[in-house]
């Protein structure tokens, strides 16, 4: 498996360089540069194309991805509109665009763009497999060091100079040891939780490389990846995720259909008994890690009754950095997309980041009846809801970007890639 031109060439020793860039600290800026590039090119090959263009190299950006990039606009508008009800000058709306906008939001619509070139999906998984083959040699190298009393954090990358926001996203740390004791790790990742949603990413589009060693490789490594980040969402998402898309991507067949329909009776019959049960793994989900459930509880209380009385339409424009001392000073935002989006961006903002969402969603679940690719973007979509819930899917896009490049390939796949064979049904396939 060898890249065939620019986009490809790009993509590929990106992923595989990607501990590099890490250690060098340039993730932050590096993933939305690649992004912006692209794009770029993108727009030049449209620009060049005719109709005496070959079919293999003409460029089409489908429907789908245009309703991310209009959409994702909307935030930038809402961005600015805030900032300026709360007396905000030009040079700290431009500086909140770059920082606020350029390099996190605007990355939700950029990689599904680069999803429109002329990359391959196999070419895709196969890089994240070898991703997850080198994180399953760093790991246990990591949990070495950490008996070795070397410090958590190496060092900040000097490139924060050059990017600003926060220090968490240039750190270059060996591991998180936890007031109880236990080690985590967040490999490349600015915290450990991260980590989870990147391993989920990562099993994902792992699942579907069409060679069957890579394929295991991929997906071993991808729940190592999940495990030591000890992210119980990211353990949610590994054992939810691969059945939600199984029968997700079955509800056209009568044989589902009948299941399904055989499962709501139960369901209504025993309703009750499964209510309790869902509350009782909320209690004990959240009972894992009681402070941090509260905080985050708190932060989302303090975001909504910030949002509806300061700011309902446009928002206040970014995160409070610095929360009350009630939530440990966290950002006032932050830990929660929905509610971050609501305080920083408003109702508008809330909107500009549900349509596209529901529209995936929609497009992919058709699409999935008949599409290994769909599966998959079907599944990324599924993962990054479930995260939305306990992270902020913008401030991370820049890690688990090679998803939203997977959404941009399923969007545009029109019919069935006859390319990627079929596989048999379990841990491997996750349709």
């Amino acid at each position: 498996m060898k890249p065939q031109n620019l986009e490809e060439k790009v993509v590929w020793y990106y992923i595989i360089g990607t501990y590099l860039l890490y250690f060098l600290g340039a993730q932050h800026i590096s993933a939305p540069a690649i992004a912006w590039l692209l794009v770029l090119y993108l727009g030049k090959k449209l620009w060049q194309q005719t109709d005496q263009t070959p079919v293999e190299d003409r460029v089409r950006i489908p429907l789908g991805v245009w309703v991310w990039a209009i959409s994702i606009l909307f935030i930038e508008l809402a961005l600015v509109m805030g900032l300026s009800d709360f007396g905000a000058d030009t040079f700290r709306i431009v500086k909140s665009s770059i920082n606020g906008f350029a390099r996190t939001w605007a990355l939700l619509a950029l990689f599904p763009l680069v999803g429109c070139l002329n990359i391959r999906f196999q070419l895709l998984s196969r890089a994240i497999c070898i991703l997850c083959l080198q994180s399953l040699l760093i790991i246990p190298v990591l949990y070495l060091l950490s008996q070795l009393n070397l410090p958590g954090i190496l060092y900040t990358s000097p490139l924060l100079k050059i990017g600003g926001i926060g220090p968490e996203y240039y750190n270059v740390g060996l591991y998180v040891m936890e007031s109880t004791g236990r080690i985590r790790l967040q490999l490349f990742a600015p915290w450990s939780p991260a980590m989870g949603l990147v391993g989920n990413v990562c099993f994902v589009l792992a699942s579907q490389e069409p060679d069957r060693k890579w394929r295991w490789i991929g997906m071993i490594g991808a729940i190592a990846m999940t495990l030591v980040s000890v992210s119980r969402l990211g353990l949610v998402c590994l054992f939810f995720v691969p059945i939600a898309t199984y029968v997700l991507a079955r509800v056209s067949r009568p044989q589902m259909q009948i299941a399904a329909g055989v499962g709501s009776f139960f369901g209504g019959l025993f309703g009750f008994q499964l209510l309790s049960a869902l509350r009782d793994f909320k209690n004990y989900f959240d009972s894992q890690r009681a402070r941090s459930s509260e905080i985050r509880e708190l932060l989302g209380r303090i975001a909504l009754y910030r949002w509806w009385n300061d700011a309902p339409i446009w928002g206040h424009g970014l995160k409070e950095r610095r929360g009350p001392e009630l939530v440990v000073f966290k950002p006032i935002g932050s830990h929660h997309t929905w509610f971050g989006v609501l305080f920083t961006h408003g109702l508008v903002g809330f909107m500009a980041l549900a349509i596209p969402f529901a529209w995936s969603f929609i497009e992919l679940l058709l699409k999935a009846q008949t599409s290994k690719i769909a599966q998959a973007g079907l599944s990324v979509i599924l993962v990054l809801f479930l995260y939305s819930f306990g992270e902020n899917l913008e401030s991370l896009a820049y890690v688990y970007w090679p998803g939203l490049v997977s959404i941009g390939l399923a969007l545009k796949e029109k019919r069935m890639a006859a390319s990627l064979p079929s596989q048999p049904m379990g841990v491997g396939a996750l349709g």
